[in-house]
């Protein structure tokens, strides 16, 4: 949102970003902690996060509680410097949903999807509450249905890679099926791109017509298709790792970031 208001150059603005980025990295991290040892179990049968510190015995589960209750309180003092209540709500509805999908509700069809949705999204608005700076609508459009096109195509590929062992490794899986899971990331792709070249026109006209503002749709468009192909390979289970290794998306993205920063600027 920052940048998108071409006010992430303002020192308070800046400050007032970093602490909200801080503090959802921290409560974020305790949900990351907390749902690895009450999966840990499962996660030790997965062919992949069976490495991970928890599940591997790098990490004792009695420590592992320890430190997820650190990294929640750490978050939420941080959080409470910020000055700004809608932040400190924004920051309690992640934590509430969170541990809604990770005690409850992460093996219900759909709603699990919302929720982890919802949780990229949150961080998104957080930037908008964490500054004061009003959120556009179109602006959580794209988050939202971009958030969702993430979230059915992790699972669309975790269906696709884990094959046979899917409903074992992630139970909500065998409630889905290859062509629903398709269908949900490609309405939510199409919903956010046409949301995305929506705000990027409304940017460029607010910004007295900057041609870049516009034209940053070329590369979020490539990319959004790039990602969909990682998808449709089965590659996109862990986000991360493809915004680690595929470097073509890492161009895609940084072009876009250039376009979309210098026309919010009306350059």
């Amino acid at each position: 949102m920052p940048l998108a208001a071409n006010q992430l150059s303002h020192r308070d603005v800046l400050v007032d970003t970093i602490r909200a980025f801080i503090a959802f990295c921290l409560i974020s991290s305790a949900v990351y902690v907390l749902n690895d040892v009450l999966d840990v179990a499962a996660d030790r049968e997965h062919p992949k996060k069976r490495f991970r510190p928890i599940p591997a015995g790098e990490l004792p589960i009695p420590l592992a509680w320890g430190l997820s209750l650190a990294l929640a309180l750490a978050g939420l003092a941080v959080a409470a410097t910020s000055g700004y209540p809608a932040f400190l709500v924004t920051l309690s509805v992640y934590i509430i949903s969170s541990l809604a999908y990770t005690l409850a509700l992460k093996h219900e069809p759909v709603i699990e999807l919302g929720l982890i949705a919802l949780g990229f999204v949150l961080r998104a608005v957080a930037g908008g509450t964490a500054t004061g700076i009003p959120i556009s609508p179109w602006f959580l459009t794209v988050a939202a249905f971009g958030s969702l096109f993430m979230a059915a195509g992790k699972r669309y590929s975790e269906f696709v890679s884990l094959g046979d062992d899917a409903a074992t490794m992630r139970p909500a899986l065998a409630k889905y099926s290859a062509t629903y899971l398709r269908f949900v990331w490609t309405v939510a792709a199409a919903i956010m791109l046409t949301g995305y070249c929506l705000w990027a026109f409304q940017v460029a006209a607010r910004t007295n017509g900057s041609a870049l503002a516009s034209w940053s749709a070329v590369p979020f468009v490539l990319a959004v298709l790039r990602y969909a192909l990682d998808i449709d390979r089965g590659d996109a289970g862990a986000p991360e790792d493809i915004a680690h290794a595929d470097r073509a998306l890492q161009v895609l993205a940084l072009l876009w970031l250039v376009m979309f920063g210098l026309g919010a600027a009306g350059i």
